[in-house]
């Protein structure tokens, strides 16, 4: 377990933790998820650490340890993406190690990406996994996600999608309300054209058979030095800890900080 702290970013506090000595890289989790839930139970951290890196995770606004809001004004992604920022900042990781790499799941793709996207200066490479091409086509579903979340019990949400995130949701203990605002917050639109500014190296990585992430082979072509990796047999919720996906990224990171 590492080190337990958090920061100020534009006044609202974030919880982050630093694991083992070495090369630095940022993970951002994905929703009603946490530091813990995404990076350390899934073996992550450890096998991150086996490998000469320093993983920060850190949990989003809203999730885990961190402040809590209700208005959902507060978690537009590219908002997000500043407390990504502000956290690189906080530890002095550009000045210490230079540029870092990111890698976001799901929600924490989303958010990695306009990370990259507003704050270049401080990104050498970014994973963006559980999201492929519906990073750009979107996502229906949010309405029934924050009906499920906000039902009194599991008992009364009626809709199958409702249902599972209810379920997630109650399993990493979060705060519903606190969910609820960030799933019903402004979708703020990315293009093909925004992520081909994406000059970095960016691997996607996506379950063969994750229907909420879509194509990863169809967003890696997008991007200038972009690599696409199919994690086979896996769904949405069942390719995050998956050994392959963590082999490809141990050897995208070993190819791109060469």
């Amino acid at each position: 377990m590492g080190q337990l702290a958090t920061f100020q970013s534009d006044g609202i506090e974030i919880f982050y933790q630093v694991h083992g000595q070495g090369k630095p890289i940022v993970l951002v989790h994905g929703f009603a998820s946490n530091g813990k839930v995404n990076w350390l139970d899934t073996g992550w951290v450890d096998v991150l650490v086996a490998e000469g890196y320093a993983p920060v995770t850190m949990d989003n606004r809203g999730h885990g340890a961190s402040q809590k809001l209700y208005d959902p004004k507060f978690y537009p992604a590219r908002e997000m993406a500043r407390d990504v920022a502000g956290l690189i900042d906080h530890l002095e990781l550009v000045e210490k190690h230079g540029p870092v790499p990111i890698m976001g799941y799901s929600m924490g793709a989303r958010i990695c990406a306009f990370a990259a996207l507003d704050f270049a200066d401080r990104i050498s490479a970014v994973i963006l996994g559980g999201l492929g091409i519906n990073m750009i086509r979107g996502l229906g579903g949010s309405d029934m996600i924050v009906q499920g979340l906000l039902a009194d019990s599991l008992e009364e949400v009626e809709t199958e999608v409702g249902r599972q995130f209810r379920i997630f949701a109650d399993h990493t203990g979060s705060d519903l309300k606190a969910l609820a605002a960030c799933m019903g917050s402004t979708r703020t639109r990315i293009s093909a054209d925004d992520l081909s500014g994406i000059r970095v190296p960016v691997l996607v990585a996506v379950g063969d058979r994750d229907e909420i992430g879509g194509s990863a082979e169809e967003l890696a072509e997008i991007f200038p030095k972009g690599e696409a990796l199919t994690i086979k047999g896996r769904d949405h919720m069942r390719a995050t800890g998956d050994k392959q996906f963590k082999r490809g990224v141990i050897d995208f990171l070993a190819r791109v900080s060469n």
